[in-house]
């Protein structure tokens, strides 16, 4: 009889399982006798080195002995390390191998191959491969075509096979569980078994059900910028880590982790994504938010947190001001105003040591401004920086000559003189000669620290200079084109300043601050970072980004975010892609749509999208759950009440359950009502801490980019969520939710869900 599908799988798995093994073995082997020789190294260094310090040679001799024992000693060292790394991959292998299995003949060729398609590569023998690395070229026909003629990119160019099998595998263990034959790029099947799969802590890797618009964005190499639209849940930042560990792998020995920068949309998150790439074999890129990257570049500021700038109530004067200073009319005010201070406005202070002053300002702004036109900021700092060091060192000679130097030089004990010598020899033809030496010595410590405030910039003033600028942007720019009188806009400096000599800066004005310090002092970028990643786009303005292009002058873009879940920049979010394009080269500029939501059930998502007006189209994945469940309650405590009972159910369910709050003072209020009740729930209130397992209450400023199997939005009602630019945020904190979705309400429904068909939920008739 006939052997089933599954078994004869099952049969080729367990003799490839058994060649993994064989490999583990051979690679623990390495690592030990790597350990072992490292040590026999460290324990016989005193013997085989020859320690000869008598002459010159002897010395060499030495030294080379001591290079030879550190190069056998680094070579131990990375035959311990490429074996360790090829042991993590060889056990991950060994419990899950491969995923997909492709059956295809290509042209020209004798017979059909098969190769499976797996986490890592595989081979028993150099060109006998076992598993395929799901980045080769090859693997690109699973996730973009079916079965039939399948063209793909390979390094020499385009190469076309027929498909004539296409299998998905779900191995647990070394077992298989299911076997899926399917004509379709990534069966409906098996990513609807993973898909309904409990949430954790932790993002997952998609490796096995990366859709074919999501291979595009992956696998692209030709884009400066590539610009990701995706609906809440569609998989855009799981296409990105994956493209991230796509590109460590397509430029490998050309590209390190260390090149490529994610700034992503909070701390929580940034926890909530660290293990995918590990668990691809990579290691992590560098993250981080654009708070912190901000922080990093002003350590002496107090940057304003995500929390205060969600809490921030801008006045109508404050909101046009805020507009404008995000805009790409405000980088380019800022790029004129510095192309200005190449002939004039640059403010210096006085080179001062001990309250003297030692080179006065006036100085200062004549040597600078006395270098021609062809001398640009930085090169023109670098030559007045030079100048002043030369000034400084002839008042060395004239100091020298001055009675306190004489003084101290005879007072000097006979300790102070010899770390005054230090290692130099003390050959003099006569005392004069001496003395000079010592002189020359005791004035450069005193010099020193006024040669600091030259090498270090200090005789530039950036607070001084932003203050300039702002002042000037009335002559700059047309205020009224903006809607902005000359009062507002006077009165708004007047408290940007303010904050700013108390040492506090906004995250609206932080980033004209840092484009305008970079011009001064000629800076030009981090060069060697290659690719940036920006999540959650739509929460970026126009300066930001350009400030981010400057910043990092050699990198290739992408950028990831969804137009309807902007929370900060609200009806600026839309403009946003034309302002782009001012940026990047069109040619280059690729802009790919995902508007499949794979994260909710069909019911949640058909309820979500409904709150947007002209949201961006998105089509739900045909899964099937619960429709959303409305409360209305008459009040507080009845409203706790609700959320008990529903956390009741998620626990029988087994759900982790995320309740999500407007602000965090209202979540702190819940989160005692509920502790009050005996709940056991842990308050999210920073982006610094870790996601916990079990329930969180985290306020909706933190919610980005994560997802929970139940989410339950706190108090939706008609006083939260009462305008019309809070209908993205109300639309972000829904779409969470991936199988539970509950929206509590104490008193009157908020009137932006007011246009949600009925027909898309229940409502609680109990409570109302």
């Amino acid at each position: 009889m006939a052997k089933s599908i599954k078994a004869s799988e099952q049969e080729h798995l367990d003799e490839v399982v058994g060649k993994i093994r064989i490999e583990e073995q051979k690679q623990s082997q390495t690592i030990a006798r790597s350990e072992k020789d490292q040590a026999d190294i460290k324990q016989n260094f005193y013997n085989d080195v020859n320690i000869k310090t008598d002459s010159y040679e002897g010395m060499m001799e030495t030294g080379l002995s001591v290079r030879q024992q550190q190069q056998m000693l680094d070579e131990r060292q990375n035959s311990w390390q490429h074996a360790t790394k090829q042991l993590s991959t060889l056990k991950k292998l060994e419990k899950n191998a491969y995923f997909a299995r492709l059956d295809f003949h290509e042209k020209g060729e004798p017979a059909t191959e098969t190769i499976y398609i797996g986490l890592s590569s595989f081979s028993d023998s150099p060109d006998h491969f076992l598993i395929y690395d799901w980045r080769a070229p090859i693997s690109s026909i699973y996730y973009d075509g079916g079965l039939g003629h399948v063209t793909y990119q390979t390094p020499d160019g385009p190469q076309q096979v027929d498909v004539q099998l296409k299998r998905q595998l779900m191995i647990e263990d070394g077992s298989i569980v299911t076997v899926y034959d399917t004509d379709e790029a990534v069966g409906d099947s098996m990513l609807l078994e993973v898909l309904d799969e409990k949430s954790s802590t932790k993002m997952k890797s998609i490796v096995t059900t990366i859709q074919k618009e999501q291979n595009t964005i992956i696998r692209d190499t030709s884009s400066d910028l590539l610009f990701v639209q995706g609906a809440a849940g569609s998989g855009k930042t799981s296409s990105v880590l994956q493209r991230v560990a796509y590109l460590l792998y397509r430029y490998r020995g050309n590209l390190t982790a260390g090149q490529v920068i994610l700034f992503s949309p909070n701390q929580l998150f940034n926890d909530y994504i660290n293990q995918v790439l590990p668990e691809l074999g990579e290691q992590n890129m560098v993250q981080m938010t654009y708070f912190q990257y901000a922080s990093y570049r002003l350590p002496h500021m107090q940057v304003e947190t995500l929390q205060q700038r969600f809490e921030t109530e801008n006045t109508p004067a404050m909101a046009k001001i805020t507009k404008l200073e995000g805009s790409l009319a405000f980088f380019k005010a800022v790029t004129a105003y510095g192309n200005h201070l190449e002939q004039a406005d640059m403010r210096f202070r006085n080179i001062t040591l001990n309250g003297e002053v030692i080179i006065p300002r006036e100085k200062i702004k004549e040597i600078y401004y006395n270098f021609n036109e062809n001398y640009h900021l930085g090169v023109r700092l670098s030559a007045t920086k030079e100048a002043l060091i030369k000034i400084l060192n002839s008042k060395v000679e004239a100091e020298m000559r001055t009675k306190w130097v004489e003084e101290t030089v005879q007072d000097l004990s006979r300790e102070e003189i010899n770390n005054l010598y230090g290692n130099q020899p003390r050959e003099f033809k006569n005392g004069d000669q001496e003395f000079k030496f010592l002189a020359r010595k005791i004035v450069m410590q005193r010099l020193g620290k006024a040669r600091t405030q030259i090498v270090r910039n200090r005789f530039l003033s950036i607070n001084l200079q932003y203050a300039h600028f702002l002042r000037e942007v009335p002559k700059i720019l047309n205020l009224d084109k903006y809607d902005i009188t000359r009062d507002e806009w006077d009165a708004a400096v007047e408290q940007k300043l303010a904050a700013i000599k108390d040492r506090h800066i906004s995250l609206t004005t932080v980033s004209a601050y840092m484009y305008l310090h970079d011009l001064m002092t000629g800076k030009k970028g981090q060069r060697e970072i290659r690719f940036v990643f920006l999540d959650e786009i739509q929460d970026y303005n126009a300066f930001q980004l350009a400030f981010l292009k400057f910043s990092f002058p050699n990198a290739r873009f992408t950028m990831l975010g969804d137009l309807n879940q902007a929370i900060f920049t609200k009806e600026n979010s839309h403009t946003l892609i034309g302002e782009l394009e001012t940026l990047f080269d069109p040619e280059k500029t690729r802009v790919v749509q995902l508007t499949k939501s794979y994260r909710s059930t069909q019911q949640i998502t058909d309820f979500t999208k409904e709150i947007l007006v002209n949201g961006e189209a998105v089509t739900a994945f045909d899964r099937q759950g619960d429709l959303p469940n409305i409360a209305i309650t008459g009040d507080f405590d009845s409203a706790v009440d609700q959320v008990v009972d529903q956390l009741a159910m998620n626990d029988s369910d087994r759900d982790t359950t995320a309740i999500i709050g407007k602000t965090l003072a209202e979540c702190e209020r819940l989160t005692q009502a509920l502790k009050d009740r005996g709940e056991h729930v842990t308050l999210i209130r920073t982006e610094n801490q870790r996601l916990a397992p079990g329930c969180i209450i985290v306020p909706s400023f933190l919610a980005k980019g994560l997802e929970f199997d139940a989410v339950i939005v706190w108090n939706a009602n008609a006083d939260n969520y009462a305008r019309e630019d809070e209908r993205q945020l109300l639309y972000t904190i829904c779409s969470r939710a991936m199988h539970e979705l509950t929206i509590t309400s104490v008193g009157a429904l908020s009137p932006l869900l007011s246009r949600v068909n009925s027909a898309l939920y229940t409502l609680d008739e109990a409570t109302v």
